[in-house]
């Protein structure tokens, strides 16, 4: 953390000046001062907007993409922006190939922005989703494995990276390896997960991968990226059709030649317009994030999850319900307290922002969360 140390006093001057305790990057991640900036310089140009430029439009949603496959070990031509996680999902549910008794695995307990598309696209087509079970709250990823080796039928496999409300992580290594010998897609859900790990899409095989930027991306509300593999773009047309989607349509002089051809790219999938005030922001923060270094920041938070453990192996009371191990766990901590409502109401009086889902507090810290922070929460969970 020593080495953070500054970029905390830079980036979160408000963190080292009051009480506050900010653990509640699952939910909403606190902009960066760079973002913040990055976002007020470009307000005024929309206010007076005969000073915005050429610069300010595509080549800063270039710059976008360009980022965003930095950080997942992509190519920039594989990124579409888009303003949630939901436009990725549902990109993947009704872009790839489905049709009836095909078969959609997903585990139990998954955030519903990764189940409603599923659910109307089985229903549209006859498939039929298959909800692997799970233990003890955990998505159960040797019998997702099995599924995938047995279940012939199978075509999909939809799941979290990490689970919202768990935290559990699943290890996409070799879930995607088990897919790609069967010829099974698999769409994914990283909101919980990119950020707070690193990830290497060059090394892990994934088809689909959807990711909100409002969380551990630290950067504006309307902000994300979809990662769609390479050789999948041409096989998939889009779910729903933005004007700037084929090629020839950033030429404004010749905008009513309705060419049909799109772009061979992941542009392809993108709706424009985009709220560029909020890309500023967005490339603040992954900017800052490439800086700091994903492997630095994911050892940071893997440092705080270890002290978690530890304190609870000290408390019997308390069920840490997030995996110990650290290769099952990313950032978000989930435990269930002898007396849920009385700890989240204390937590609440000492300033210490947090979640409570699914019967859990939840905690999830940054690379800004520093060791004697972290010792106050626990502190205060069980007084």
């Amino acid at each position: 953390m020593s080495d953070f140390r500054h970029m905390q006093e830079r980036e979160y001057p408000w963190m080292t000046e009051s009480e506050v305790i900010y653990v509640d990057n699952a939910s909403t991640g606190a902009y960066p001062k760079s973002c913040v900036d990055a976002v007020a310089a470009y307000l005024p140009l929309r206010h007076q907007p005969h000073t915005l430029r050429a610069e300010h439009f595509f080549p800063m949603l270039q710059r976008s993409r360009e980022l965003a496959a930095g950080l997942i070990g992509a190519s920039a031509d594989e990124i579409a922006l888009t303003t949630n996680t939901s436009h990725g999902i549902n990109l993947a549910a009704f872009g790839l190939p489905l049709r009836d008794g095909d078969e959609i695995l997903t585990v139990d307990r998954e955030f519903p922005a990764n189940v409603f598309p599923w659910m109307v696209r089985a229903e549209r087509t006859g498939a039929r989703i298959v909800r692997i079970p799970c233990v003890d709250d955990l998505p159960d990823q040797e019998a997702l494995l099995d599924a995938i080796e047995q279940r012939a039928n199978a075509k999909i496999v939809a799941i979290s990276w990490v689970s919202f409300c768990s935290g559990a992580r699943l290890d996409l290594d070799v879930i995607g390896r088990a897919c790609r010998a069967r010829g099974i897609y698999l769409v994914v859900d990283a909101i919980q997960g990119v950020g707070a790990l690193p990830l290497d899409l060059r090394q892990t095989p994934v088809d689909v991968l959807a990711c909100g930027a409002q969380k551990w991306l630290q950067s504006p509300w309307g902000t994300g990226f979809t990662y769609v593999r390479r050789e999948l773009i041409a096989q998939m047309d889009p779910a729903t059709v933005g004007w700037m989607a084929t090629e020839g349509s950033e030429d404004f002089l010749n905008m009513l030649t309705y060419n049909p051809t799109w772009f061979p790219d992941a542009r392809k999938f993108e709706l424009i317009t985009l709220p560029m005030q909020d890309f500023a922001g967005f490339n603040a923060s992954l900017a800052l994030f490439l800086e700091l270094g994903p492997a630095q920041i994911a050892a940071h938070i893997a440092s705080l999850g270890d002290a978690l453990v530890h304190w609870c192996d000290a408390h019997p009371k308390v069920r840490l319900v997030t995996p110990r191990e650290p290769s099952r766990r990313a950032g978000v901590f989930a435990l269930q307290m002898p007396d849920l409502e009385a700890v989240s109401a204390r937590l609440k009086t000492h300033q210490v922002f947090h979640s409570v889902r699914e019967r859990c507090i939840r905690l999830a810290p940054h690379w800004y969360t520093t060791a004697a922070q972290w010792d106050r929460v626990l502190t205060l969970l069980g007084d």
